[in-house]
């Protein structure tokens, strides 16, 4: 274990003493973390770390830190809502409320039939939750259209796990990050996106230990900065740098050979594919040093352990199924994988994503049972005592395919569950266009973008008011006990499903009801039958298992009582026909495979290699939009600020939007640190302040993604493409083309005026003013001159840095420009 002691983190606002502490698990992102809920006066008051739970030692990020406040926020839903005949969501019952649900349900299963409805979730909720949903929508509804927003986060995670090994599940975790020699970063800024297993990582190196860290970010990151190696590549080239590493390490036969021949199958089409990438081409298309691509593929090449990450970098970006499948095939040609301190770790983003994946709310059928295989179904079928003709076949439809249901009239009803799509979506003008043509019913604690186009909106019990299980990204469920109950008027999710599926009478094959059992462990029970022998068994777990060992990773069953730590220690891989998980699918295409065309690849237990094409970017700059946008999180938000921008603290810390855009850029433009500009894409446009810094390329702007208020304009989705990966159907926020433009006033100069004057009236400093007009001493303005006029914000947004040290800082070197107004010596060295 990396942690050599525990640090418990607390953060509580309580008059007195509290009165309990509640087992809990943070509910924020992947990681993981064990905690304790505090209340008081039946009221949740804080939250602090568990000491034993061995993901974090007791240690909490700042996001985990301040979840609490949002569940005791004024502003809470405590009764159902639904849209009047004047367009105004008016206070209802939930009968009402309920009664209109099932109506519509029924009116839109008679006219459009059962893909006339859709349900996306979230990857926030609990497994009971997600199974549910799984039940009714498969068997209830008969629908195959259920995603979650998990389509935008991590859906690429499972495909590149699909494709290369057969079935879900990460097959390395925390213990092999404790234990590596090297671990590469590839798209994945850990130090603000999972700032525990980041700290994690650095406890290791503070303390003169390895790992050798590689990070490859075309933004210069606080988890950039840690790197031994940074490569800061063209936006759109992970492939492209991927295939020059694989060239040099077959070059240099820095490969497994015994592991190839025995375990893997494809080598032959992987190794021509990857035979152009010379350093030269490498080098030319990602724009990085050929030195440095040597290097990295040199400590790649040799390293004896290895593992690496991916996330929002990869997944989000162009060949994004195809970037993951590289990093498989360079684990598998090197032989590191099923090994202590080796393994490829797709992480997830949220905190039970990967748990909606297994279970069967979003994508193949529960415990990775292949939708296109008839055994698979039946086997469903026979579990969930239906008729498998009720069961749909073939793979799973997303969200954006949804959207062109709704444009073109065939989707009735879009049932949304705790997730806000009107803020998170690519191109969201086009999809909220589409959402008004649609019957929506929002499920959440809160009113925000998406309760705007809602037509019933249901009240939500939080995190600390339900109980359930979690799987975090190593596999590891975890458990969610109630502190206090729900606020009167709310429901859990899981008991709204379940009045769903009682009110539309869904029943199995013999007359009885489809859904049987009435509490959140009667539903893990069945889940747990539905598991057995499957990858993702979880036969020999029970909710005070999983409390008393502080969390356990499946698979665990009767030969794997304790958990498995790592998967494929047996380097058998889940590539039979009538065991893998999907029959996959072209990665260069996306065209699915067939029963017949997976046979003939004869994998039968190994691993498959691809042979990969690089393709660029589907939207790159033009004369008329010449800078790359790339979007991303903020240490201090989560996703759509739902419930992170309703924690003061966090609030404080990054109250909006912005810009960031390189220091010669800005120059080009003449704009001054924290002016207001316009950001205009293809799509849309937006007004946010610049933060003018080094960190970007040249070239290329980032702007974070949180900030999706309809009245203030500043929602980077507003920009974004919304073309998809052909694999994973995942969105490529990362890369889009935009421009950058001034919004200035005009002043004519008049008799009597100064620059000072101006500066002074309009309320900013005089060289801000100065810079904005390109004026060189002595500064002179004659009468009838028009100057222009930028409107400044301030944009200090503090860098979190692990080890509870917070520096308000700038972490980047301003050039010439001065930083913010809280500029100081250390600012402008």
């Amino acid at each position: 274990m990396a942690w050599e002691n525990e640090r418990i983190d607390i953060n509580v606002y309580s008059q007195g003493e509290v009165d309990r502490w509640v087992y809990s698990t943070c509910n924020i992102c992947s990681v993981g973390c064990g905690c304790y809920i505090a209340v008081k006066d039946n009221k949740i008051v804080g939250i602090k770390g568990n000491g034993e739970h061995p993901v974090n030692r007791g240690r909490l990020g700042p996001k985990g830190e301040n979840q609490w406040y949002a569940n005791n926020s004024p502003d809470r839903l405590l009764t159902p809502l639904i849209r009047n005949a004047s367009d105004n969501l008016v206070p209802t019952t939930w009968d009402t409320a309920m009664d209109l649900f099932v109506e519509k349900s029924r009116e839109v299963l008679r006219t459009l039939g059962p893909d006339g409805i859709a349900i996306y979730s979230t990857g926030q909720g609990f497994l009971e939750d997600y199974y549910t949903i799984a039940k009714i929508g498969r068997a209830g509804l008969c629908s195959h259209l259920l995603d979650a927003n998990t389509r935008l986060c991590t859906a690429t995670t499972q495909w590149a796990l699909l494709e290369s090994f057969g079935a879900d599940g990460s097959p390395a975790g925390y213990q092999d990050i404790d234990e590596t020699d090297t671990i590469m970063l590839f798209g994945h800024n850990i130090a603000e996106t999972g700032t525990v297993l980041f700290e994690r990582i650095m406890s290791r190196r503070l303390r003169g230990e390895k790992p050798f860290l590689i990070v490859v970010d075309p933004r210069r990151t606080l988890t950039a900065d840690a790197a031994d190696i940074h490569l800061q590549l063209i936006p759109g080239t992970n492939l492209a740098l991927l295939h020059g590493i694989m060239h040099r390490i077959l070059r240099n036969d820095w490969i497994d050979k015994s592991f190839v021949a025995n375990h893997t199958v494809g080598f032959d089409e992987m190794a021509k594919s990857v035979e152009p990438w010379n350093l030269d081409l490498t080098a030319q298309v990602t724009g990085l040093p050929k030195e440095q691509i040597a290097s990295v593929a040199e400590q790649l090449g040799k390293t004896p352990s290895l593992v690496s990450t991916t996330l929002q970098g990869a997944f989000q970006s162009a060949d994004a199924t195809s970037t993951c499948i590289a990093i498989n095939n360079l684990h598998l040609v090197r032989g590191l994988i099923g090994r202590p301190g080796s393994g490829p770790f797709h992480m997830a983003g949220q905190p039970s994503s990967s748990t909606n994946r297994t279970v069967g709310g979003v994508g193949s059928y529960p415990a990775n049972r292949n939708p296109s295989n008839p055994k698979h179904i039946q086997e469903m079928a026979e579990l969930w005592n239906v008729n498998p003709s009720h069961l749909e076949i073939g793979p799973e439809k997303d969200i954006e395919h949804m959207i062109y249901l709704m444009e073109s009239g065939q989707l009735g009803l879009f049932w949304n569950i705790h997730t806000n799509p009107m803020v998170s979506l690519p191109n969201r003008l086009r999809a909220r266009k589409a959402f008004e043509k649609t019957f929506v019913v929002v499920q959440d604690a809160f009113l925000t973008e998406t309760t705007e186009v809602a037509d019933i909106v249901l009240p939500t019990a939080m995190w600390g008011e339900k109980e359930g299980l979690m799987e975090n990204a190593d596999r590891t469920l975890n458990l969610c006990e109630i502190a206090v109950p729900p606020p009167t008027g709310v429901k859990a999710d899981f008991y709204i499903l379940l009045d769903y599926a009682k009110r539309m009478q869904f029943m199995d094959k013999d007359g009885n009801p489809l859904i049987q059992y009435t509490t959140p462990r009667e539903c893990f029970e069945e889940w747990k039958a539905v598991s057995r022998g499957r990858p993702s068994d979880m036969t020999a777990m029970t909710y005070e298992k999983i409390k008393k060992k502080n969390g356990i990773q499946w698979p665990t069953n009767e030969q794997r009582p304790h958990g498995t730590t790592r998967l494929y220690e047996d380097w058998v891989f889940h590539t039979h026909v009538d065991d893998t998980q999907s029959f996959g699918k072209d990665p260069n295409t996306g065209r699915e495979r067939t029963k017949e065309e997976f046979k003939r690849i004869g994998a039968n237990g190994k691993a498959i290699l691809y042979g990969l094409t690089y393709y660029s970017p589907a939207e790159r700059p033009t004369p008329e939009f010449p800078l790359w946008l790339t979007t991303g999180r903020l240490v201090w938000h989560w996703h759509t600020r739902t419930k992170t921008g309703r924690a003061p603290n966090l609030h404080m810390a990054a109250p909006q939007g912005y810009v960031e855009i390189h220091i010669t850029d800005a120059e080009k433009l003449s704009i001054c640190p924290g002016e207001v500009v316009r950001v205009v894409s293809p799509r849309g446009r937006i007004e946010v302040p610049a933060r003018i810094v080094d960190t970007v390329l040249p070239g290329l702007v980032f702007v974070p993604f949180h900030f999706g208020s309809w009245e203030q304009n500043q929602a980077a989705n507003d920009l974004t493409v919304d073309f998809v990966d052909p694999v994973s159907k995942q969105p490529i926020f990362k890369q889009s083309a935009c421009r950058i433009e001034r919004i200035r006033e005009k002043h004519i100069i008049t008799q009597g005026e100064t620059l000072e004057s101006v500066a002074k009236k309009h309320r900013i400093p005089v060289d801000e003013l100065r810079r904005a007009n390109k004026l060189a001493p002595p500064y002179r303005i004659d009468i009838g001159h028009e100057v222009e006029i930028p409107s400044i914000a301030n944009v200090v947004i503090p860098p979190y840095t692990p080890f509870r040290e917070v520096d308000v800082n700038p972490r980047f070197r301003q050039s010439k420009l001065p930083v913010t107004r809280l500029d100081s010596p250390r600012g402008k060295e």
